[in-house]
């Protein structure tokens, strides 16, 4: 077992020295808030101890969910946005298959997403799949009347009902909604759905360990207790170690804001593994909703590398430099590839002959920062030993609680997004919703 790693010697030349040091107090008084659970947003907190006291009851209920989905299903539909669905999906996507879709005995039902935007092709040809696909679905909403999931459970519940009839139809459905008010708790409680608790001091996107990413991740037949290990390895050296050279959520904190102070205004998310790319999804809601308030906070962006250094890789070596990179950097692949010697040499790969591609992979990740940090672009650089269940679950809470104190370094609460109800205002009105567009 190998703690996430933290290496910022390619950003502190860029920093003003003591920088760093200086916030040290101030880390640890925010670490003293989120413990005590008395800063700002301080109802929104549940996540902070949620590895160390998930109950273990709680974990086989959901197995036995996910075993009974698996049995049924050959697809399984998450309906949710935002939070609801990008913890889930990062999980997933990271530790499946790239091609388990085109398995034709597959050991897991395949995953697949809706409500997560207002696409017509999209649910159109999602329906069009069902019709020949045996499937269950979990929807995921506090509320039940979030305009995007609400719309694709409407189309997936009538689908359902008319595929299996409203008896069958009941048993493939799982909710995960309001402890006891809201549109989805009332249709649930009604229609005898196997529902799960959103917390209440818990906000969506920070909720991938409880059962709005566990259960999806779950029926994908992952390892949800060696996730929620991961997670709780990491709770123990974040949350309750206030030295900032032993901490390296709290360095990653100090590190970034830092960086912003000194004029950077974009970090940008770099990974080298295709599979991560809906992480720095994930990534971008956590600290985008965080901290993107009252004219403040990093832009958070991503790139997947070597891909995007064809594409992105001009603008960060030369353009404007008010950017700075956080490269996360997986140390062990779990499949090996070789490249092969061939005798013409044509296209001069034979200088890399009996090379793994990791090990190609891992040189372009070097010589790219090298690039990168000549080119006055500062980098830190996360290290994880390899992509699994625990350390993807180290990881999880590493940016979780990084971004608690980053929120509180920056004096925002990072547990609100009022922003985010403007375009919905302007939707509803343009929609003639009911009470909307009067003034």
């Amino acid at each position: 077992m190998k703690t996430l790693n933290i290496d910022i010697s390619h950003a502190v030349e860029f920093l003003e020295k003591g920088s760093i040091e200086r916030l040290q107090g101030d880390l640890e008084r925010h670490q003293q808030a989120l413990a005590g659970k008395t800063g700002r947003g301080s109802n929104f907190l549940g996540w902070v101890d949620l590895p160390s006291r998930t109950d273990q009851g709680l974990i086989s209920r959901i197995l036995e969910d996910a075993a009974r989905m698996q049995e049924m299903a050959r697809v399984f539909v998450v309906v949710g946005i935002g939070g609801s669905y990008l913890g889930s999906r990062a999980v997933i996507e990271a530790l499946s298959d790239p091609f388990h879709t085109m398995d034709p005995a597959p050991k897991a039902p395949v995953i697949l997403f809706a409500g997560h935007h207002i696409g017509e092709d999209y649910h159109a040809s999602l329906l069009n799949l069902l019709d020949q696909s045996d499937y269950g679905l979990a929807v995921i909403s506090k509320s039940g009347t979030t305009t995007e999931p609400a719309i694709a459970f409407r189309l997936l519940k009538d689908h359902l009902e008319r595929k299996y009839g409203r008896e069958k139809a009941r048993k493939r459905i799982i909710a995960i909604t309001d402890r006891s008010k809201g549109a989805l708790k009332k249709l649930s409680d009604e229609e005898g759905y196997s529902s799960y608790v959103v917390p209440d001091d818990i906000g969506g996107r920070y909720s991938v360990l409880t059962p709005v990413g566990l259960l999806p991740v779950a029926v994908a037949g992952l390892d949800i207790r060696s996730l929620l290990d991961g997670a709780q390895h990491m709770e123990r050296i974040a949350a309750k170690n206030a030295r900032l050279d032993e901490n390296p959520a709290a360095m990653y904190a100090a590190n970034r804001y830092a960086l912003h102070q000194q004029g950077k205004a974009i970090e940008v998310l770099v990974s080298y593994l295709p599979s991560l790319s809906f992480l720095a999804e994930w990534w971008k809601q956590l600290y985008g909703e965080s901290e993107g308030k009252e004219q403040k906070g990093l832009f958070p962006a991503s790139v997947s590398f070597t891909s995007d250094l064809h594409s992105m890789g001009q603008y960060i070596q030369e353009g404007v430099r008010h950017l700075f990179e956080t490269m996360i950097l997986v140390n062990q692949t779990a499949k090996h590839l070789t490249i092969p010697r061939v005798q013409d040499d044509l296209d001069g790969l034979n200088y890399i002959a009996g090379k793994k591609l990791e090990e190609v992979n891992c040189m372009a990740a070097l010589g790219t920062l090298m690039a990168h940090v000549e080119g006055q672009v500062p980098v830190l650089t996360l290290e994880m030993e390899r992509l699994d269940e625990f350390n993807l679950g180290q990881l999880l809470y590493f940016f979780e609680y990084a971004c608690a104190l980053s929120g509180y370094l920056l004096g925002v609460n990072p547990f609100d997004q009022p922003g985010v109800e403007a375009y919905k205002n302007k939707m509803f009105t343009l929609l003639g919703k009911e009470g909307y567009g009067k003034k």
